[in-house]
Parts: C-alpha cells; sequence; structure tokens
C-alpha cells in the first residue's frame, strides 16, 4: 500500500509546485533573466566567432559541443537507469542522436547554419518570455513544470517571425537591400517560412521535452553546471539536435 499511495504524494508535490510557481510574481519568475542573459552573451559571441573563423575552427567547436552534450547525456542516463540492457541500448542511440545533428551542423554552409541556429534562439527565447509572462496551462506538468501552451505559441511564433525576416534579408541581398525585408517575399513564401519556422518550433520543444524527461528519470535539474543560468551543454542545445537531423533528412532529397 505504502507504493501505491507514493505515486499520488508525487503527483500532489509536483502540482503544488507548479501552482506556486505560477503564483509567483513576475519579478520573481524572470529574477535569473540577468545572469541567463549574460551567459546568452558569451555563448553568443564564442559561437559566432568560430562561425566567423569557419572552416576547422567552426568544425573544431561543433565537435567540441557535441562531445561534451555526449558526456552529459551519458552521465544522465547512468543516474537514470541501473539496467545494464538499458544502458547498452541508450547510450549507443544517443551517439548517433548527438552525433548525427552535429556531423549536419558541420556539413552546413554558414546560411543555413545560421537559420537553424537562430530558429532555436528565438524558439527558445520567445517561448521563455511567454510562458513566464503569460503561464496558464502546463503541455505535460510530470516532465516539464514549467513548460506551458502559451510558451509553445510563443516559441512558434518568435521562430516563425524569424525564419520570415531572415529570408527575407537573404532575398534582398540580392537586391541591394532597397526594400523592406517582408517585400522581398511573395505571400505565399512568407506563409512556407512561417509554417516551416513553426514546425521547427515544434521540433526544438520536443527536443527539450526529451531532455527535460531524461533529466527527471535520472534526478537532476540541470544535465550540468557548465553554464551560469543555463545549467549544461546539453540544456543548451537539446532543441538544436532534432532541428538539425530535420534540416538533414529534408536536405537528402535535394542532394
Amino acid at each position: 500500500m505504502a507504493g501505491v499511495e507514493a505515486k499520488p504524494r508525487k503527483r500532489d508535490r509536483l502540482k503544488a509546485r507548479a501552482r506556486r510557481y505560477v503564483d509567483l510574481p513576475l519579478s520573481l519568475r524572470t529574477a535569473d533573466l540577468p545572469r541567463r542573459a549574460a551567459s546568452a552573451v558569451v555563448m553568443l559571441a564564442v559561437a559566432a566567432f568560430a562561425a566567423w573563423q569557419g572552416g576547422v575552427v567552426l568544425d573544431a567547436f561543433i565537435a567540441l559541443v557535441a562531445l561534451v552534450c555526449f558526456g552529459e547525456f551519458v552521465l544522465l542516463i547512468l543516474r537514470a537507469t541501473r539496467k545494464p540492457i538499458n544502458r547498452l541500448a541508450a547510450i549507443p542511440a544517443g551517439a548517433v542522436y548527438i552525433g548525427g545533428a552535429a556531423l549536419v551542423l558541420a556539413t552546413q554552409d554558414l546560411y543555413h547554419l545560421i537559420a537553424v541556429v537562430g530558429a532555436v534562439i528565438f524558439t527558445d527565447t520567445s517561448a521563455y518570455f511567454a510562458g513566464r509572462t503569460i503561464g496558464g496551462p502546463k503541455i505535460a506538468p510530470r516532465i516539464s513544470p514549467s513548460k506551458t501552451w502559451a510558451g509553445l505559441a510563443g516559441g512558434m511564433a518568435g521562430s516563425a517571425l524569424w525564419l520570415v525576416v531572415y529570408m527575407g534579408l537573404a532575398h534582398n541581398t540580392g537586391h541591394g537591400l532597397t526594400r523592406a525585408a517582408s517585400m522581398a517575399l511573395s505571400g505565399g513564401e512568407v506563409l512556407f517560412w512561417g509554417a516551416v519556422g513553426a514546425v521547427l518550433a515544434v521540433a526544438a520543444q520536443a527536443g527539450d521535452f526529451f531532455e527535460s524527461w531524461l533529466k527527471r528519470k535520472a534526478g537532476k535539474k540541470d544535465s550540468s553546471n557548465l553554464i551560469p543560468g543555463h545549467g549544461g551543454v546539453f540544456d543548451r542545445v537539446d532543441g538544436v539536435l532534432p532541428v538539425a537531423l530535420i534540416v538533414g533528412l529534408l536536405a537528402v532529397p535535394a542532394g
């Protein structure tokens, strides 16, 4: 009976924690924003430098990020399950998941790389602000208590807006930037890139949920403590991984 009653009590604690979070003033819910922003600036600066250098420097940067991410993944798996068969299945699968995404990113030109990473950044940022500001019903509180439907909608809108503007600017580059970005695309193209951005946002959020589920299984809040305010590398690239794999799959027919 004790084991049967434990699960309802755990669910009750999760619900109570989620309610307490929603009831917090907005100033407290966003108290970690300055530290997160400072870390984000540093991360973007390092990534931008690697992208600007390109070639071996960029490949080495992507490989290093993938290696650290895989290390954090393995540690989570070791904590999440003690069964050897589960570890033997999960660790190679993680290597394919993370390594495959890294390979796709390493083979993209700068134009497409910016589009992919930008979509994930705008998804995360828009989802963060929409979720913290609006709040509302949770998507899956047992997996990720802070994720709301409002945050998902905000992330989809942010990613869609990013791709529309980015593609518009890319089109304009060939015309001397003589027109506004939105004018460089037809109505159909705006809808297309907006839809692509929304789909990539859902994929990015799915990657986030996967990592959240794994961390919950492992009993960890973050994949590591490497990045102040952001946790580990896996915490930062969890959304990039599925987006990169989707882009890689879409590029196969084109190739």
